[in-house]
């Protein structure tokens, strides 16, 4: 083909922030920074750490409506 060093590849996505430590993120392990980071926010999925929060209405008995 042709000279590689004149051709210039767009990333995908942007960099962002890595939710763990803030650093950019990497192509590889999108949205994280490194692999350590991707595997720290498993474990803590895994472990239930991460939890969405249930408000449950205690006026209705069972949470069905009457």
């Amino acid at each position: 083909m042709g000279n590689d060093s004149d051709t210039r590849v767009e990333p995908l996505r942007k960099p962002r922030k890595c939710p763990e430590c803030g650093r950019p993120s990497t192509r590889e392990n999108y949205p994280f920074c490194s692999d350590r980071c991707r595997q720290i926010d498993l474990s803590r999925w895994l472990t239930g750490s991460y939890a969405i929060p249930v408000a449950e209405d205690e006026s209705k008995p069972g949470g069905e409506e009457q």
